[in-house]
């Protein structure tokens, strides 16, 4: 997902990056007024200008989040009000759009070193730095590949004009995706990865 650039956001060090992301979340999920998060909101979107985010990405970001924003809005407007719903959609809308503009900027390999060299010395209360970095680069990495597959599956299952059927979108991708990650696990068992414990 990896958007290559010389932005000031892109030359910041990913393990910067990454706290600030985790500060701005803490942020979004503490403030509690639509100005507040609706400020929070134009300060991530000001995040992609600064990025020099092409429109096109910025448009693959939005056209993904917007119908479950919009299901959540309502759902949320029906069960607890307007003002509560508009708040809990910019929480989702500034979180989410904040980890999007991470994942654009930042390497994962940037991002697995930052956090294996930030949890060195932790290795000395038994955590292991090396299996945190791989956790997380994996996680990333599944994304990625989830919303390929999704993708994919979503035009193959148009290709075969049943693009309202549910079970045409959810069977191929629910088989592909537990076909990854199979491979996926064969290749870290091929790596060695577990055979130390």
């Amino acid at each position: 997902m990896y958007e290559p650039g010389s932005s000031p956001l892109h030359r910041l060090g990913a393990g910067w990056k990454f706290l600030a992301l985790l500060g701005f979340a803490v942020l979004v999920f503490v403030l509690g007024s639509p100005l507040s998060l609706g400020i929070a909101t134009a300060v991530a979107v000001a995040g992609y200008a600064v990025a020099r985010i092409p429109p096109r990405r910025c448009w693959q970001a939005v056209r993904l989040a917007v119908p479950m924003l919009v299901f959540v809005f309502l759902l949320q407007w029906w069960l607890l009000g307007l003002d509560n719903a508009a708040v809990i959609c910019l929480r989702l809308l500034a979180a989410l759009g904040a980890a999007n503009l991470f994942t654009l900027t930042t390497r994962v390999d940037d991002l697995v070193t930052a956090i294996e060299r930030g949890l060195a010395p932790a290795r000395r209360i038994g955590v292991r730095p090396e299996r945190v970095g791989l956790l997380v680069g994996l996680t990333l990495q599944a994304v990625a590949a989830l919303s390929t597959i999704a993708a994919e599956t979503r035009e193959a299952q148009r290709a075969r004009g049943a693009g309202r059927s549910v079970t045409a979108f959810a069977v191929p991708f629910l088989v592909r995706t537990l076909r990854h990650a199979d491979q996926l696990g064969e290749a870290l068992a091929a790596r060695g990865v577990g055979d130390e414990d």
